[in-house]
């Protein structure tokens, strides 16, 4: 099936395409299963302003009524922060589905990087990605994240992987797939909330231009997957490692106590992280978003 047929890009973004100006993807997980309503869409709002600001437009990413949407009214966005996470939390094997049953979707990394790829966009901003979860050994539990970078050529932005993930475990499985894996002005992975972890990097890149080069060099070449840059949270937004930590640990247990697991387990830890940081983690996550956005922006505006 020519999934293609079944875009819907809005007004904006085409205008954008044809008069040859940079756009960058949002996700859309991250408003409805990702935030509380109202910081959901005011985040949504201010991501899409911050995406203007340096230069780029912007394209939420979400499926509406079965249509793969590559920009949203602010009717569609106000109805996905609402609804939260009942609307279906949509990864790559949920888009034929939901499109032959004409329903909604909040994409995740690896759908909106789909649906980015269909449209041309080359760069796609997100919080965090997902990963090799830990206990993966015996679970099995690997985000589909992970695969779609190794086969989809859309360079990701974002504040390293999620820090309820096993960070080392994640780029073993990166390094397998032939995923580059580039740290803005860091040599190590930025672990979501704080801005450094014990894992290196691939490489260093200290530029959105340097970024851009290799970015553009990985299509001239004809290269199959995308590219992950990892971009640290800002060092007066990032939380203390111990107190995340903490958090993380007592959520995981509280996780493996009721029994969730696959894609539920996400959502619940982030909210109960959230939770016992008393909101902090909140407020880490909406500063880094809008760090990553920024930088995406700016790469796109290089990218050849």
């Amino acid at each position: 099936m020519n999934l293609n047929k079944y875009l819907k890009i809005a007004p904006n973004v085409q205008k954008a395409m044809d008069e040859g100006r940079p756009v960058i993807a949002l996700e859309s997980t991250i408003i409805s299963h990702g935030m509380p309503y109202p910081q959901n869409r005011e985040t949504a709002l201010m991501c899409e302003a911050e995406a203007r600001k340096h230069g780029a437009e912007p394209a939420t990413i979400a499926v509406i009524k079965g249509q793969l949407c590559v920009g949203l009214t602010d009717e569609e966005l106000e109805y996905l922060a609402k609804t939260g996470p009942k609307v279906h939390k949509a990864s790559r094997r949920d888009l034929p589905i939901l499109v032959a049953r004409g329903a909604d979707g909040a994409t995740t990394v690896s759908a909106t990087m789909i649906i980015a790829a269909m449209a041309g966009i080359k760069v796609f901003a997100t919080g965090g990605i997902g990963g090799v979860h830990r206990g993966a050994e015996t679970t099995m539990d690997i985000s589909a994240d992970l695969e779609e970078l190794a086969m989809t050529p859309v360079a990701v932005v974002c504040a390293g992987a999620k820090s309820i993930l096993d960070l080392g475990l994640t780029l073993e499985y990166l390094e397998t797939k032939g995923v580059p894996v580039i740290g803005y002005k860091t040599e190590t992975l930025p672990a979501f909330y704080t801005y450094e972890s014990d894992f290196k990097v691939d490489y260093r890149m200290d530029s959105p231009k340097e970024i851009a080069d290799a970015i553009s060099m990985q299509r001239a070449i004809g290269y199959p997957g995308g590219m992950l840059i990892t971009n640290p949270i800002p060092a007066e937004y990032a939380m203390p490692k111990k107190v995340i930590d903490q958090a993380i640990e007592q959520a995981l247990a509280e996780a493996k106590e009721q029994g969730i697991k696959g894609k539920e387990t996400t959502p619940f830890l982030l909210a109960r992280v959230c939770e016992l940081t008393g909101g902090d983690s909140l407020k880490s996550n909406i500063k880094l978003v809008l760090n990553n956005v920024a930088l995406a922006s700016q790469i796109a505006c290089e990218v050849r």
